[in-house]
């Protein structure tokens, strides 16, 4: 975030406004309906990337690809392409088959995205805060993949699922 990030948090991030939003994360892992991976480096965590599962019935098929991270220590190494395809994997096998994302307008998250094959779905202006209050145009981006029962359609790796 100190790097102007646009990853839901605006600097300075205190450290209670962290401890909450990881508590909230274990809590969605551990219900299940979240699905985090962690990249380290020497026993450090230097990137992470979510997957939050959509739980009502008619969405058991999507999911969304959250707070892809790299600390910026670690970047340009090939961890955020490799939490990307890692996460999509992990979709994959849930039978997650339609992915969202977002990400601010211009970021050079965007170039990575299109290279792994994600859609732009469109923009919304003004949609994400900065630190200096400025508004900024966030891109929606989507992917479709093959569920891990393979070969078929979405529509088919719900009904797999389901029955």
């Amino acid at each position: 975030m100190d790097s102007g990030a646009s990853v839901g948090f605006l600097p300075p991030l205190g450290t209670d406004e962290a401890s909450r939003y990881w508590d909230s994360v274990a809590s969605a892992v551990q219900d299940g309906s979240r699905v985090l991976l962690v990249a380290r480096q020497a026993d450090r965590p230097v990137g992470t990337v979510q997957l939050d599962l959509a739980t009502r019935a008619n969405g058991l098929h999507r999911a969304e690809v959250i707070r892809l991270m790299v600390h910026r220590d670690a970047r340009r190494l090939g961890l955020g392409r490799a939490l990307m395809l890692a996460i999509e994997a992990e979709a994959r096998r849930l039978g997650r088959t339609t992915l969202v994302l977002d990400t601010r307008q211009g970021d050079p998250s965007e170039h990575l995205y299109r290279q792994l094959g994600w859609v732009l779905g469109g923009n919304i202006p003004r949609y994400a805060r900065s630190a200096d209050g400025s508004l900024h145009t966030t891109a929606f981006y989507y992917k479709l993949i093959q569920g891990a029962d393979s070969g078929g359609s979405a529509a088919d790796a719900g009904r797999a699922r389901a029955g």
